[in-house]
């Protein structure tokens, strides 16, 4: 009775796990080396690249320990616990979600404590930050009138650094905080860890919301843990972040909603979302690129993702159009930052440097993970184009590769990136579901061993 042959692999051939391995050694080598040259080529060329003494972040090398570096060390020594993944597979979905927001919390506010009670948003009450103006802010109509104006730097009434550098939404939030109480830099700091520990479990959402929830499940640790936890805890552009992530979730949620009541609701509630996101920074208009992503990977009907990218698209444009009678023109603001921009530190930081030195600084604070996981997914990303509904993950990382390329290339971003780029840096860690299945093992603890590495080694200026 004849049978059809099974298929043989020719010996030598590897597997595609053994492909998908090799791509990740290489990648990560390959990074790596990026990472080295980063880091020396200014010493080696006497080059100041006007970043401190640790380029490519912007900080010092100063290794130092506190006593919160016991906390750090043991949640970092639980990621390597055989038992983890199995334990969390146990949960149900919300309890997923809400053990990420309790783990986030512990895990940045034990890094940031490792420079004292300091460490935990200090930094927000530098003359160039938001806190200080927020307070002396007593009029927000005529902080609004004037606010255009103010960008270009020429004496005493010029916006400080930051708010110079954002429009006025970002400003806004600690002027309501300072009306509430919450104005001095202890609490507006904690304000700013609680919102930005929820970031895990906005991301994970769009996943679900996409019929991705498994993927959302195994991404969840590598949302947690990692470098990106030490600027998460003490930066304005971690709240940003979160308000990007439960845009992206908002707006996966309409794509999936089941009657048009629902689906319109949260189209106008990811809508609103993204346009906050344009008022906070000029840059996070690249956030469209991600609601692009949102829109191609919905569950719903063509006609339905249409609805929604209309509906979405409307309200974050009222966002952006409701500032202008009260006299912020986002189309005003961004020439006059273009032009202090270049006329200050941006002129003396070589271009030349930074286009891939910003690259080296995003890798530091991504962790060891992301190129590993890119190179190992690269196919994914490469097989996007030949299908007519595109894999959520690979969709979501692809706007993140896209986001931030186009913010490298623009070269508004020169330096400060491991700050500036915490919105995009999430759904570029999604990659980490790629890795191979025994690179998993070590994959967490090596992410959380980087964390500790930064933040008791480098002290970043934020």
């Amino acid at each position: 009775m004849p049978t059809t042959a099974t298929p043989t692999r020719p010996p030598g051939t590897p597997t595609g796990e053994a492909r998908a391995g090799r791509r990740a050694r290489w990648a990560a080598l390959g990074a790596g080396a990026l990472v080295v040259v980063a880091m020396l080529l200014p010493r080696l060329l006497d080059v100041d690249v006007r970043a401190g003494s640790a380029p490519p972040l912007l900080g010092d090398w100063a290794p130092r320990m506190g006593w919160s570096s016991v906390v750090a060390v043991l949640v970092a020594a639980g990621t390597a616990w055989p038992g983890l993944p199995a334990a969390l597979d146990r949960l149900s979905w919300r309890r997923l979600l809400a053990l990420s927001w309790a783990v986030s919390l512990v895990w940045m506010v034990a890094l940031a404590l490792v420079d004292g009670p300091a460490g935990l948003g200090r930094v927000l009450d530098h003359p160039s930050e938001y806190l200080q103006s927020a307070r002396a802010t007593d009029d927000v109509g005529a902080l609004l009138r004037e606010y255009v104006s103010r960008i270009p730097d020429r004496g005493p009434g010029a916006l400080p650094t930051h708010l110079a550098g954002h429009p006025p939404g970002a400003v806004l939030m600690f002027v309501a905080l300072d009306r509430i109480g919450l104005g001095s830099w202890q609490a507006a700091g904690l304000v700013v860890v609680l919102v930005a520990a929820t970031l895990p479990a906005a991301v994970a959402t769009t996943l679900d919301r996409l019929g991705a929830a498994d993927a959302g499940r195994r991404a969840l640790p590598f949302l947690v843990v990692g470098p990106a936890a030490v600027l998460m805890a003490v930066s304005a552009d971690a709240v940003f972040a979160t308000t990007a992530a439960w845009a992206a979730a908002a707006l996966a949620a309409a794509t999936a909603a089941r009657t048009a009541r629902a689906r319109t609701g949260f189209a106008v509630l990811g809508g609103l979302l993204f346009g906050w996101c344009v008022m906070e920074s000029y840059g996070l208009t690249l956030i469209g690129l991600l609601a692009v992503a949102v829109l191609l990977a919905g569950k719903g009907s063509g006609r339905g993702r249409l609805t929604v990218a209309a509906v979405g698209g409307v309200s974050a444009l009222a966002v952006v159009l409701a500032f202008v009678p009260l006299g912020f023109a986002w189309w005003d603001a961004y020439p006059a930052l273009h032009e202090r921009y270049w006329a200050g530190i941006a002129s003396t930081r070589p271009w030349w440097y930074w286009v891939f030195g910003n690259i080296a600084a995003l890798l530091l604070v991504a962790g060891p993970v992301l190129p590993a996981a890119l190179g190992a997914g690269s196919d994914r990303l490469r097989a996007l184009v030949a299908r007519r509904r595109p894999d959520p993950v690979a969709a979501l990382v692809a706007a993140g590769i896209v986001m931030v390329s186009v913010a490298d290339l623009s070269l508004m971003s020169k330096a400060e990136v491991e700050r500036i780029w915490l919105p995009f840096l999430p759904w570029l860690l999604l990659s980490a579901t790629w890795l191979p299945a025994r690179w998993l093992r070590w994959a967490l603890p090596a992410q959380a061993l980087a964390a500790l590495l930064l933040q008791h080694l480098v002290r970043t200026v934020w």
